[in-house]
């Protein structure tokens, strides 16, 4: 997959911005970048696209900003021209595509049926737009078409909201969405930037599903571990489980059996997708280790951040 659409999939979901005003560009990017999701893709439905993903690109050189609704090879050079990274359009148009691929820009066409699949992937793309989404069958027809085409991905748009992105998402040969309701029209002709920051940060927090899952206690031996584990289970009646390293009581708290990383212990919070977890944190500029991080099949399951909280060293934790 292209180095842009991985970097993409790490964020999970793709803002569709239409700005009728460029002098917008610049507070909507501030917003999304601040929200936690420095990605757009620009519609050419308007006047002000072309000059709106220079600004963004200019201002926010840490953004990925994109063109969307693409429909001629003239718009894909006006796009590419003004700093876009990637190209969607809603239909495949074979001609667009190849313009894309000698320039060297990622592109997503718009695929809802067998037919146009096909076409995409003899063009040698991985990765198709599967719009529009919610009208075509959604997450269900997505998968009845992603059986028989084994190495071809999606990032379904129409009709994704704060209430079935998750559900997509959790199919993992969907690598993102696209959805504007952080960033609606309304919301951009009121300028009421503060509100789309708001939305998007709570859209980001919806796709990582942050929680806290269990503090860990450093203890200076098993018998201690053990006896602190015995106290939360005599006065809450929360079932005491001994393991290698700790004993847990229930499964909020973690007694360690020796003294772990944390001065005090740790705080365990557990996310949908560590991958875009860790991507988010070093979007905030908090970063993780690598050296402890830990991996099940290939894939990662656990990992510390560099700093600690108050004496607590944090975690985080696969679901």
């Amino acid at each position: 997959m292209n180095a842009v659409l991985e970097k993409i999939q790490k964020l999970g979901i793709v803002p569709v911005v239409v700005l009728n005003d460029a002098a917008d560009a610049e507070p909507v990017a501030k917003a999304l970048c601040s929200g936690g999701l420095p990605v757009a893709e620009v519609t050419f439905r308007t006047d002000a696209a072309e000059e709106s993903i220079r600004i963004m690109k200019e201002k926010f050189p840490e953004m990925l900003v994109g063109a969307g609704t693409v429909l001629t090879v003239e718009q894909a050079e006006r796009a590419i021209g003004a700093g876009a990274e990637f190209i969607v359009s809603p239909g495949f148009n074979p001609t667009v595509v190849k313009y894309c691929i000698e320039k060297g820009v990622p592109m997503t066409p718009g695929c809802n049926n067998p037919s146009a699949m096909e076409g995409a992937m003899e063009l040698g793309l991985d990765v198709v737009k599967f719009f529009p989404a919610e009208a075509s069958g959604g997450l269900k027809a997505i998968k009845a078409m992603a059986a028989p085409y084994v190495n071809l991905k999606f990032m379904p748009t129409g009709g994704i909201n704060e209430k079935n992105i998750r559900e997509y998402l959790a199919f993992p040969r969907i690598i993102a969405c696209g959805g504007s309701w952080m960033v609606s029209g309304d919301l951009v002709k009121n300028k009421e930037f503060d509100r789309i920051e708001e939305l998007t940060r709570e859209a980001v927090m919806t796709v990582l599903g942050f929680e806290l899952k269990h503090v860990g206690i450093n203890c200076e031996n098993e018998a201690e571990a053990e006896k602190t584990a015995g106290f939360f289970a005599r006065a809450f009646g929360f079932a005491g489980k001994s393991g290698n390293s700790s004993v847990f009581a229930g499964s909020y708290i973690e007694a360690m059996k020796t003294p772990y990383l944390g001065a005090k212990g740790h705080i365990a919070i557990g996310t949908n997708n560590m991958e875009r977890a860790v991507n988010y944190l070093e979007v905030m500029g908090i970063s993780t280790d690598q050296e402890t991080a830990k991996y099940k099949d290939g894939k990662m399951t656990a990992v510390y951040l560099k700093e600690e909280v108050s004496g607590f060293a944090v975690h985080l934790l696969q679901k």
